[in-house]
């Protein structure tokens, strides 16, 4: 079955509107698509088959039109899911504490161990990561952004900066994922991945902190026995000046990902660069999840003004990718 799932999103912001205007714009078959949340078929030109949740609270709307969405995947009725944006701030005041979309795709379509939880503080498991190896490599959500050969995977995803903590078996295990995606799913053999250092200047040596010398690049020698292509800590900086460069003149990148330790390392420079047609991917589940980088808008909803393309672009990937 081709089918994917494309959740509304949330009831305030501009979920149903994009997805309005995207689906319009694709025309895609009826037998493709599966509408989750809203039903909006009074404003599509094609009808698709919709199942329709509970509308009375924001939040709770939210989280069962994902969780539908999930339960769908895992009985094998659908490839892929598209969600329209949500905010988190609905989803806390309906008492649901997840960090975000990611973060619940996970509870429901990753590996059911103890260090599953809603975030990805305590990402890794307790094995020695001298047993890790391709094949073991259990399902867990991450979280890559993709605009055509751009790709930035996010070491660690909604934490305070302070809470930031990298370790050899995190990075090991989410580049060995992440390795498994791009081949499977990308067709790239032996990919090339760049390691943005998580302090200035990669370190200094050891002058601007030690995370560099004691945890990455003891991760990257490990990784380079198993095989993985992967650069020793590069000055975030200077990768992003450099790859900002390629993407501007439509060349092709010289990495097929780029690894950035925290949230906004790595998306500032990407949504500076492409935020309409980026598209925020989790990788590593049983189905590929694919939604726009854009948030729920609530400053716009309603007003027939929000632009469609990073939704679209999010449906198309979803497709390519199932």
């Amino acid at each position: 079955m081709n089918k994917i799932a494309i959740t509304t999103g949330d009831l305030l912001g501009i979920g149903e509107e994009i997805t309005i205007k995207a689906l319009n714009a694709l025309n895609l078959p009826k037998e493709d698509v599966l509408i989750i949340g809203k039903n909006l078929n009074p404003n599509l030109n094609v009808q698709y088959e919709t199942l329709e949740i509970d509308p009375k609270d924001n939040g709770k709307f939210c989280f069962e039109s994902l969780k539908t969405a999930c339960a769908l995947a895992q009985e094998g009725k659908i490839k892929a899911i598209v969600t329209a944006p949500v905010s988190k701030e609905a989803l806390y005041k309906s008492g649901y504490k997840y960090s975000g979309q990611t973060e619940i795709l996970q509870e429901f379509l990753g590996s059911s161990d103890k260090n599953s939880g809603h975030s990805d503080k305590n990402s890794g498991n307790n094995k020695d990561d001298g047993d890790i190896s391709q094949k073991d490599i259990s399902q867990k959500a991450e979280m890559i952004f993709i605009s055509n050969d751009l790709r930035v995977l996010l070491l660690t995803r909604h934490l305070a900066l302070k809470d930031v903590k990298l370790t050899k078996e995190l990075i090991i295990e989410k580049v060995l994922r992440t390795n498994k995606f791009l081949i499977e799913k990308c067709n790239v053999q032996n990919p090339r991945f760049a390691l943005c250092a998580l302090n200035p200047h990669a370190g200094e040596n050891g002058i601007l902190g030690n995370e560099e010398k004691e945890i990455m690049v003891p991760a990257v020698k490990k990784l380079q026995a198993l095989g993985v292509n992967i650069t020793e800590p590069l000055s975030a900086d200077g990768l992003f000046a450099h790859v900002g460069e390629k993407y501007l003149q439509n060349q092709k990148q010289d990495y097929d990902c780029i690894l950035a330790s925290y949230h906004d390392q790595g998306l500032c420079p990407v949504k500076a660069l492409c935020f309409k047609k980026v598209v925020n991917t989790t990788i590593g589940l049983k189905v590929i999840r694919t939604s726009p980088s854009s948030g729920t808008a609530y400053d716009i909803a309603g007003k027939g003004i929000a632009d469609e393309t990073g939704m679209i672009e999010a449906i198309k990937l979803a497709f390519q990718l199932q």
